[in-house]
């Protein structure tokens, strides 16, 4: 893999427009394509975004010799058949969270990747993020003792009108799979897989989950307690207590700028702040894989994905939220 990493993105919505911005603040990275269902689609976001090529088909830019890494930015149950079309054209894949919306699909783009030798990664841009991996650094050197409990939660505003993508059961809407994600993977992050999991939801007309908790509980005798809603702007804040001290995260714990770690009175905190919206970290766990080889993530790893995926699709059957018809 030469210094240059040359990146393709796969869909023109906002993340996509998010993704292309913050990639600028990444050196060795190179914007060379972008490719969509249309070639004005893609000519439009070449020409905001400063993209050498447009492709007006997903064929057309996995295919492109000279794009190394694909982003995949589509909506959710499009991310297997964007990722599979990659990866089976030997590109290299970023795909957005969450991976899929079912575990088999999941199961085989991960086999798919492994048995071409192509580099596959959910795109769980908050693993990434300095302060993140910094508060992870801690807990696995024991600065706050012994974790017993994650505390997290991540509500948007409502309503939401019922043609949003949020609220469309076939694009994988609803809370769980859009924003709970995160509240489930910074428990995971601290606490590992749960050995018990309850959760209650209401679903929306359409089928979609609008306001849900879950209370995860592990055999250490930790727990979790995470919610999630499309009705209402929550703090949106992540806290992990252990059995010397707290760490505490403020608005937007998924990508903060710093944390506080309390030690009973005692507050230490820690600003780590960064350019742009912080997309550029996860590209640069990319760019550090594909240089040293790897096919698999040491930050966001496959196997650590699947299981919340899979910790997912439990909390969707104990809810009712269904996205198989």
């Amino acid at each position: 893999m030469t210094d240059r990493i040359r990146w393709g993105i796969l869909s023109t919505g906002s993340i996509a427009a998010t993704f292309a911005e913050d990639l600028k603040l990444l050196p060795g990275a190179e914007l060379a394509a972008v490719g969509s269902r249309t070639a004005e689609s893609a000519e439009r976001f070449a020409a905001a975004h400063g993209v050498a090529r447009a492709h007006g088909s997903w064929a057309a830019l996995v295919e492109d010799p000279d794009v190394d890494a694909i982003y995949i930015a589509t909506p959710h149950n499009a991310h297997y058949e964007a990722s599979m079309l990659a990866l089976r054209a030997g590109k290299a894949v970023l795909c957005e969270k969450p991976l899929t919306l079912a575990v088999a699909e999941a199961e085989e783009m991960a086999q798919t990747a492994r048995s071409g030798g192509v580099f596959l990664m959910e795109a769980m841009w908050m693993r990434c993020i300095p302060a993140i991996r910094k508060m992870a650094e801690l807990v696995r050197d024991g600065a706050i003792g012994d974790p017993v409990a994650v505390h997290a939660d991540f509500g948007m505003q409502g309503p939401f009108p019922e043609d949003s993508r949020l609220r469309d059961r076939k694009l994988g809407g609803g809370a769980l799979y859009d924003v709970g994600i995160y509240p489930v993977t910074f428990a995971h992050l601290f606490l590992g897989a749960p050995t018990s999991v309850r959760a209650w939801a209401r679903l929306s007309a359409g089928g979609v989950d609008e306001n849900t908790g879950m209370l995860f509980g592990y055999d250490t005798g930790a727990v979790a307690a995470l919610t999630c809603s499309l009705l209402g702007d929550t703090a949106r804040t992540g806290t992990v207590t252990g059995t010397l001290g707290r760490i505490e995260v403020e608005r937007d714990f998924f990508h903060p700028h710093g944390f506080t770690l309390w030690r009973g009175a005692e507050a230490e905190e820690f600003d780590l702040p960064y350019e742009g919206k912080g997309y550029q970290f996860e590209a640069a766990e990319v760019h550090r894989c594909l240089r040293e080889g790897r096919l698999d993530s040491t930050i966001v790893p496959m196997a650590e994905t699947l299981d919340i995926l899979r910790l997912l699709a439990e909390v969707s059957g104990l809810i009712g939220l269904d996205y198989s018809s």
